[in-house]
Protein backbone atom coordinates (compact mmCIF):
# COMPACT_ATOMS: atom_id res chain seq x y z
CA UNK A 1 0.00 0.00 0.00
CA UNK A 2 1.42 3.30 -1.03
CA UNK A 3 0.88 6.45 1.54
CA UNK A 4 2.59 9.59 2.20
CA UNK A 5 3.90 10.87 5.01
CA UNK A 6 5.01 14.50 5.03
CA UNK A 7 6.81 15.93 8.28
CA UNK A 8 7.96 19.20 9.03
CA UNK A 9 6.03 21.01 6.04
CA UNK A 10 2.32 22.26 6.55
CA UNK A 11 -0.38 21.34 3.65
CA UNK A 12 -2.96 23.36 2.96
CA UNK A 13 -5.43 24.78 5.03
CA UNK A 14 -8.53 24.00 2.64
CA UNK A 15 -6.89 19.97 2.67
CA UNK A 16 -8.75 19.06 5.97
CA UNK A 17 -5.28 17.42 7.48
CA UNK A 18 -3.36 18.39 10.05
CA UNK A 19 -0.19 20.51 9.68
CA UNK A 20 2.71 17.88 9.37
CA UNK A 21 1.03 14.71 8.10
CA UNK A 22 -0.50 14.22 4.76
CA UNK A 23 -1.53 11.15 2.88
CA UNK A 24 -0.65 10.72 -1.02
CA UNK A 25 -3.78 11.36 -3.22
CA UNK A 26 -3.29 10.18 -7.08
CA UNK A 27 -1.13 12.91 -8.94
CA UNK A 28 -0.02 14.28 -5.77
CA UNK A 29 3.35 14.55 -4.28
CA UNK A 30 5.92 11.39 -5.48
CA UNK A 31 4.79 7.93 -6.55
CA UNK A 32 7.21 5.25 -6.77
CA UNK A 33 6.02 1.80 -8.70
CA UNK A 34 6.33 -1.51 -6.80
CA UNK A 35 9.13 -2.51 -8.91
CA UNK A 36 11.30 0.54 -8.01
CA UNK A 37 9.97 0.03 -4.25
CA UNK A 38 11.43 -3.77 -4.55
CA UNK A 39 14.95 -2.53 -6.21
CA UNK A 40 15.21 0.17 -3.25
CA UNK A 41 14.85 -2.18 -0.65
CA UNK A 42 17.39 -4.77 -2.05
CA UNK A 43 19.64 -2.20 -2.60
CA UNK A 44 19.27 -0.72 0.85
CA UNK A 45 19.72 -4.53 2.28
CA UNK A 46 23.20 -4.14 0.20
CA UNK A 47 24.21 -1.11 2.02
CA UNK A 48 23.13 -1.81 5.63
CA UNK A 49 20.46 0.99 5.97
CA UNK A 50 17.76 0.09 8.23
CA UNK A 51 14.60 1.25 6.30
CA UNK A 52 13.03 2.01 9.55
CA UNK A 53 15.48 4.68 9.70
CA UNK A 54 17.36 5.06 6.60
CA UNK A 55 15.36 5.65 3.03
CA UNK A 56 16.29 6.78 -0.62
CA UNK A 57 16.80 10.67 -1.05
CA UNK A 58 15.32 12.03 -4.62
CA UNK A 59 17.04 15.55 -5.72
CA UNK A 60 17.31 17.80 -8.45
CA UNK A 61 20.60 19.45 -8.88
CA UNK A 62 21.82 21.82 -11.63
CA UNK A 63 23.71 20.74 -14.43
CA UNK A 64 23.38 18.28 -16.76
CA UNK A 65 22.77 18.70 -20.65
CA UNK A 66 19.39 20.06 -20.38
CA UNK A 67 20.24 22.13 -17.61
CA UNK A 68 19.16 20.21 -14.25
CA UNK A 69 19.59 16.78 -13.56
CA UNK A 70 18.23 13.95 -10.85
CA UNK A 71 20.07 13.08 -7.91
CA UNK A 72 19.62 10.02 -6.10
CA UNK A 73 21.44 8.37 -3.27
CA UNK A 74 20.74 6.86 0.23
CA UNK A 75 20.35 8.73 3.17
CA UNK A 76 20.47 7.58 6.93
CA UNK A 77 17.73 9.84 8.07
CA UNK A 78 15.66 12.65 6.76
CA UNK A 79 16.48 16.19 7.10
CA UNK A 80 14.33 18.51 8.98
CA UNK A 81 12.31 20.14 6.26
CA UNK A 82 11.98 17.09 4.12
CA UNK A 83 8.74 15.42 2.81
CA UNK A 84 8.92 12.12 3.74
CA UNK A 85 7.00 9.41 1.38
CA UNK A 86 6.33 5.71 2.21
CA UNK A 87 6.02 2.87 -0.30
CA UNK A 88 5.39 -0.64 1.27
CA UNK A 89 7.86 -0.03 3.91
CA UNK A 90 10.89 2.11 2.19
CA UNK A 91 11.05 5.81 2.78
CA UNK A 92 11.75 8.23 0.17
CA UNK A 93 13.11 11.66 1.38
CA UNK A 94 12.86 15.05 -0.72
CA UNK A 95 14.05 18.40 0.01
CA UNK A 96 11.75 21.34 -0.44
CA UNK A 97 13.53 22.96 -3.37
CA UNK A 98 13.97 19.57 -5.62
CA UNK A 99 9.90 19.01 -4.72
CA UNK A 100 9.37 22.09 -6.73
CA UNK A 101 10.67 20.06 -9.91
CA UNK A 102 9.33 16.30 -8.59
CA UNK A 103 6.09 16.83 -7.75
CA UNK A 104 3.75 14.11 -9.69
CA UNK A 105 6.80 12.48 -11.09
CA UNK A 106 6.42 8.55 -10.65
CA UNK A 107 9.95 6.50 -10.07
CA UNK A 108 10.02 3.18 -12.10
CA UNK A 109 12.86 0.83 -12.09
CA UNK A 110 13.45 -1.37 -15.56
CA UNK A 111 15.39 -3.61 -16.52
CA UNK A 112 15.82 -5.04 -19.79
CA UNK A 113 18.43 -6.04 -22.28
CA UNK A 114 19.20 -2.72 -23.65
CA UNK A 115 18.93 -0.57 -20.10
CA UNK A 116 18.53 -1.60 -16.63
CA UNK A 117 17.90 1.68 -13.96
CA UNK A 118 15.62 3.89 -12.44
CA UNK A 119 13.45 5.96 -14.62
CA UNK A 120 12.01 9.09 -14.02
CA UNK A 121 8.77 9.61 -15.43
CA UNK A 122 8.14 13.87 -15.09
CA UNK A 123 5.53 15.71 -15.88
CA UNK A 124 7.36 19.03 -15.22
CA UNK A 125 9.81 18.18 -17.21
CA UNK A 126 9.84 19.84 -20.76
CA UNK A 127 12.39 18.34 -22.73
CA UNK A 128 15.31 15.85 -21.74
CA UNK A 129 18.45 14.27 -22.93
CA UNK A 130 18.88 10.47 -23.89
CA UNK A 131 20.65 9.58 -20.90
CA UNK A 132 17.21 9.99 -18.88
CA UNK A 133 19.04 11.77 -16.33
CA UNK A 134 19.09 15.42 -17.39
CA UNK A 135 15.97 17.34 -18.09
CA UNK A 136 14.45 21.03 -17.95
Amino acid sequence: MEQMVQIGASTSPDSGESAGVAQSRAGNGIEVTPRAVERIRVAMAKEGISPAEGGLRLGVMGGGCSGLSYNIRFDTHPRERDRIYEFDGVRIFVDPKSFIYLHGMTLDYEQTLMRQGFNFINPNSTRSCGCGSSFS
